[in-house]
């Protein structure tokens, strides 16, 4: 003898309420995650005076941090004047005898701002604007200086595009 399977007495007429319990709750768990990830951005980058930033495809998010310009005629951190760039190279009054990719002015202008934040600057995040003309040669003197000052995270500013 075959057994007879159980099935659901299904009225034609009848109708059912929707359980939006979990689709809620689904909705919920998306919006905190979207919410977590969105960033609204804070940094207030200047492009600096004569500067040609390089173009990215990155799309991360700028962070805080200090600001330092190396364009074609000059080297600043922030807005004050360190070393003047005279054929793609800063000028050897501001290089340290001693050690050819060290930059003097730009060391202590690093370590006179740790002494005044000292919370702030043990995150050592520095925002680099550098012209895309220059050689990696003079990029480097920043780089080595900065991170010898104590700022190892150095972030380039770059346009994005091609």
């Amino acid at each position: 003898m075959r057994r007879k399977r159980y099935e659901i007495d299904i009225k034609k007429n009848q109708t059912f309420g929707l359980n939006i319990t979990s689709m809620t709750d689904m909705f919920t768990i998306l919006l905190v995650f979207l919410l977590q990830i969105y960033s609204t951005n804070d940094v207030q980058i200047d492009l600096a005076e004569g500067v040609r930033l390089p173009a990215s495809i990155s799309d991360k998010n700028p962070v805080d941090g200090i600001k330092i310009s190396l364009s074609m005629k000059e080297l600043k951190f922030d807005k004050i004047k360190l070393a003047n760039v005279q054929n793609n190279s800063i000028e050897q009054t501001a290089i340290d005898p001693n050690d050819s990719n060290f930059v003097k002015p730009l060391f202590d202008q690093l370590q006179k701002y740790n002494k005044e934040n000292e919370k702030s600057a043990k995150a050592g995040k520095i925002l680099f604007q550098a012209d895309q003309e220059l050689p990696y040669s003079t990029l480097r003197k920043v780089l080595y200086t900065a991170s010898m000052a104590g700022f190892p995270h150095l972030k380039m500013v770059t346009v994005v595009g091609n």
